[in-house]
Order: structure tokens, then C-alpha cells, then sequence
């Protein structure tokens, strides 16, 4: 019988992550960023880029994989463009400066299109849709992955070559309706949902990996770390590879920050490119109208028979609000494993911290 998971209240997982991060001479307020930004993810459902990322993270941090003393560098800046070099440091504060400078400049113009390059991993990507989105602003935002060696084979490859290189598309709420946010790997399944498979001993769908020889299985324990043997498929077969290339070129040949091609270094870190663009609809229309339209199609959607009864038509962003509210009042469920490996992590920056 597997162990039941334990759950632990928000605040006190973000307060020993921020310490932690704290320990690893990471400044206070990307600590908190950072902090914040882990918590959410597991609040969000989105465990894979969550608290069980901090240990890998903190690891991070003292092999100088990421930069805790980073200082950030504007590339390009012009009323509606901004390019930041993030020199190598954490990936959540610099997206989220990225978003509040480009959405300043989106609500004063109409829109804005940013990048971000030479960043660590940057983690749920949704989280900065829903930052535009909080703004007022729809989003549409590519990242692309290098630093570490791909798991995604392109359509009709029989080998890895790109990461799971996210794209997200955001719309702000209307009066009767929450935010529309749409928050997806290029790849059929993620990577983390891979590695809880393998983990559990459990099979994943057919069709969602290839194995060394290129050919469909069901079973992920060869792409347990740190040797991977096969590939993930891309979403959707060609248009999850071409939407994967799309993100290799906006994210990293915009952002200057390279792409996945192997004359770049795989330190065995995710590094991360990211390109915006910010619209603000209240310059593109009647606001009143908008809300209408937006809410009328909304409905209309959703009220689509379901083919499972259980498993109504939702939209996209009410899972996570759905489980970050049942989460927020249930606390957040970790293994017994995850705890130990949190606390080891803390005893090894030499905090007292314990959960």
C-alpha cells in the first residue's frame, strides 16, 4: 500500500523555501520571488515545477549554475520593446520584471514585445500569464529550453532534440467570467508527468514516448535521469514540433540567448529563453461589447454535452483556480520522500529550517 501524502500548509512551505534560498546567499527579494513562485506552482496543481523543484534549484545555486549576485542588462529598449539579458539568475523575478516593465509599456501603447534570455529556469510559465492577465493584458509567450539535453523528438524523428518548450496564451477576466489562460508543453505529455510515471512504476499513454530504437512504448523507466534512453512526442505530432521549432526561434534566437542546437553548452540545468507580447484590449475595442462576446462564447463552450459525465467541458484556467483553492484550504500534499529530500536540502545549505 502506498504511503498517504502528507499536507502542509502554504505559508509555512513558502517561509523554509524562502529560507533556504535565503541560506544560498540568494538576495531577500528574489528569495521571496522565487519562494512564492515554487508554492504557487504546487498550489496550482502544476507539481512538477513546484516545491519539489527547490532541491535541484538549490543545487543550482551552489554550483554557480545560477547567478544569486546576477545583475540584469537591458539589450534593447524603445516604447514598445524590451530585451533583458538576465545574466544567469533566477528565473521567477526576472520573468516577473519582465511582465510589469513590457505590460507598462502594453497599456500605454496597445502592446509591447519583450524577451528574456540568458535566464535559469523560469518554472510555470502560466504563472506569468496570469500575472498579464491581472493587469488587464492578454499574453501570448514562448520559451524554449537549452542547458540540459533534449527529451522531445521532432514529428517523425526517432530521437531527442528539443525540450518541452512551453507556450502559454492569456486573456484577462471579464465581470462574469476568470481568466482565460492556457498554459501547455509542445511535447504529448510533460516531462514531470513522465517522471512520476517511471517514479510509481506506472505505464503513460501510447503514443506519448519512443524508446532508444525510435520505437512506441508505454513504459518510462528509460528516461529516468541520469541517463535518459528515448524520447517524448510532440502534442498534436507535426504542429507540437512546429510549434516547438516556433519556440526555439522566438524564444531563444530573439532573446539572444541561443536555442537547443548542440554548439551551445548542456550544463545539465534547465536555461530557459522567453518572448512575449502584451496587448492591451482596451485599445482594440468597446469594452462592453468585448465582455459580451467574450462571456457569450465562454457559454457557449462550455455547454457542450460532455462525452464523460464526470468530466465536464472547462475553461482553460479553471482547473488550477478549482485546485488552488481546495489546496489553499487543504494544505499541499507532499510524500513522505519529499520531506525527507526537503529537509536534507536544508541541512545541506546549513539552515535549521525543518519541515
Amino acid at each position: 500500500m502506498n504511503n498517504p501524502d502528507i499536507r502542509l500548509p502554504a505559508p509555512q512551505l513558502t517561509g523554509f523555501a524562502e529560507s533556504l534560498l535565503l541560506a544560498c546567499g540568494t538576495r531577500p527579494a528574489d528569495a521571496a520571488a522565487v519562494a512564492q513562485h515554487l508554492v504557487a506552482a504546487s498550489l496550482a496543481g502544476h507539481d512538477s515545477n513546484g516545491i519539489g523543484l527547490l532541491p535541484l534549484w538549490l543545487d543550482h545555486a551552489r554550483s554557480k549554475f545560477v547567478r544569486v549576485d546576477s545583475q540584469q542588462t537591458v539589450l534593447t529598449e524603445t516604447a514598445i520593446i524590451l530585451r533583458l539579458d538576465a545574466d544567469g539568475g533566477w528565473g521567477p523575478p526576472a520573468a516577473e520584471q519582465l511582465i510589469d516593465r513590457a505590460g507598462a509599456k502594453a497599456l500605454e501603447h496597445g502592446l509591447a514585445a519583450a524577451t528574456l534570455g540568458n535566464v535559469h529556469d523560469l518554472g510555470r510559465i502560466g504563472a506569468y500569464g496570469e500575472q498579464a492577465a491581472a493587469a488587464g493584458l492578454a499574453a501570448l509567450i514562448f520559451v524554449n529550453i537549452t542547458g540540459q539535453a533534449p527529451v522531445m523528438a521532432p514529428f517523425h524523428g526517432s530521437d531527442a532534440r528539443f525540450g518541452t518548450d512551453p507556450v502559454c496564451i492569456a486573456f484577462p477576466a471579464t465581470a462574469n467570467r476568470s481568466a482565460f489562460l492556457l498554459d501547455m508543453a509542445t511535447s504529448r505529455i510533460s516531462l514531470g508527468r513522465l517522471k512520476l510515471a517511471a517514479a510509481r512504476g506506472q505505464d503513460i499513454p501510447p503514443g506519448s514516448l519512443i524508446n532508444e530504437h525510435g520505437m512506441p512504448t508505454t513504459d518510462p523507466s528509460g528516461m529516468s535521469e541520469p541517463v535518459r534512453r528515448g524520447a517524448l512526442t510532440p502534442m498534436g505530432r507535426h504542429k507540437g514540433y512546429g510549434l516547438a521549432l516556433a519556440c526555439e526561434l522566438l524564444g531563444g534566437v530573439l532573446s539572444g540567448g541561443g536555442t537547443i542546437q548542440p554548439e551551445h553548452p548542456r550544463e545539465g540545468a534547465v536555461r530557459n529563453g522567453m518572448f512575449a507580447i502584451l496587448i492591451n484590449p482596451a485599445l482594440f475595442g468597446e469594452a462592453g461589447w468585448m465582455e459580451h462576446e467574450i462571456e457569450a462564447l465562454a457559454t457557449y463552450a462550455l455547454a457542450s454535452p460532455p462525452m464523460d459525465w464526470d468530466s465536464p467541458v472547462l475553461y482553460p484556467g479553471d482547473p488550477e483556480r478549482a485546485l488552488r483553492g481546495k489546496r489553499l484550504r487543504d494544505g499541499i500534499p507532499v510524500t513522505a520522500e519529499l520531506v525527507e529530500t526537503l529537509n536534507a536540502a536544508a541541512a545541506a545549505t546549513g539552515s535549521e529550517a525543518r519541515l
